[in-house]
């Protein structure tokens, strides 16, 4: 039985992000995207548990990660997903894993 990302330490949360990043790596060269996609999502999530929520905040504009231009308001946190709106989208609410958030002023 596998552990959940919140239940593992560092090294192994780095260990999975790196064996996930392989599994995307060879499913992008064998174009079956669809998979590449749900490694990459999940690399993500394990990175966000690498990273501190409390430095995330609310009514804080970030731009997001391998989207050049586009903006995210974090409404509100919950865990290691930040919920707010895309600036200039269709304005409905969707949540982010925080580790594809970096913020406006060290960009």
């Amino acid at each position: 039985m596998e552990k959940k990302f919140s239940e593992m330490n560092p090294t192994e949360l780095r260990e999975t992000i790196a064996t996930l990043k392989e599994k995307a790596r060879k499913a992008e060269q064998l174009g079956i995207l669809n998979e590449f996609a749900v490694y990459e999502r999940k690399a993500l999530v394990a990175q966000s548990y690498l990273l501190n929520p409390e430095d995330f905040k609310s009514d804080e504009m970030y731009r997001i990660a391998n989207d050049p231009g586009m903006f995210f308001k974090v409404d509100y946190l919950k865990g290691v997903y930040a919920w707010g709106y895309r600036l200039g989208g269709n304005h409905y609410e969707e949540a982010l894993p925080i580790a594809m958030l970096t913020p406006v002023k060290e960009s």
